[in-house]
């Protein structure tokens, strides 16, 4: 990931309301929710929570797809994965011992491994 790439991602989280509804996406994974759900959920007028998702969608962050009438938003958690690791990328210098507790930390999210 380039820099200025990261720098657009981590503006496009830095409102209130738009990392609300990312956070709420990740929480709907893998069904996402139409955007005006996310806006009555959020309290927010629907022409706001848009312009709100736009921004996400432009900086990567969601992913949209329309059904009929709606369009259903997702998190893109590919995109989450490639801006943890651009943050992660020199490890703690080389020392990755040092980001154990962080490493350790990411993974409240329990994943189930296929065995091979």
């Amino acid at each position: 990931m380039e820099m200025t790439t990261a720098i657009a991602s981590f503006a496009a989280l830095s409102q209130d309301t738009r990392l609300k509804a990312f956070r709420l996406l990740v929480n709907q994974e893998p069904n996402g929710l139409p955007a005006g759900e996310i806006a009555r959920q959020l309290d927010v007028p629907h022409n706001t929570m848009s312009t709100h998702l736009s921004v996400l969608a432009r900086a990567g962050w969601v992913v949209s797809k329309r059904h009929s009438r709606q369009i259903v938003y997702r998190a893109s958690l590919s995109h989450m994965e490639a801006v943890v690791q651009f943050l992660l990328q020199d490890c703690c210098a080389g020392h990755p011992e040092f980001c154990a507790s962080l490493v350790s930390s990411l993974s409240g999210c329990e994943v189930v491994k296929a065995d091979h």
